[in-house]
């Protein structure tokens, strides 16, 4: 059974840094792509980032890329996001997701989601 679990949220001043983490068990983080997407009080859900299962590629939404940096650590089975100069817009609910592959992650396609974890970005 697959399972996601966020932490790592919390309130930061604009310009702050987070890192997000997902601990998943019930399959091997090479098995699937991993992404990060984010759920902002009267937006829709938005892909922010992938990360490709076996070759570690990935991908970025414009609004995060050079701000923000997904990895993962097979060996532990978690998977990071890094969040660096935070911005008021990056206030969202952040989910961890599953997606049968790379492509399908980037398009926004996702297959399982954990409960996912509060990034309010203010000051």
């Amino acid at each position: 059974q697959v399972k996601l679990v966020e932490s790592g949220g919390g309130l930061v001043q604009p310009g702050g840094s987070l890192r997000l983490s997902c601990q998943t068990s019930g399959f091997a983080l090479d098995f699937y792509a991993i992404g990060w997407f984010r759920k902002a009080p009267g937006k829709e859900l938005e892909g922010v980032s992938c990360i490709k299962n076996d070759d570690g590629k990935t991908n970025y939404v414009p609004s995060v890329k050079g701000r923000f940096t997904i990895s993962k650590d097979n060996t532990k089975n978690t998977v990071y996001l890094q969040m660096n100069s935070l911005k008021p817009e990056d206030t969202a609910v952040y989910y961890c997701v599953t997606s049968e592959d790379f492509r399908q992650c980037v398009l926004g396609r996702y297959d399982s989601r954990g409960q996912g974890t509060q990034v309010t970005v203010s000051s």
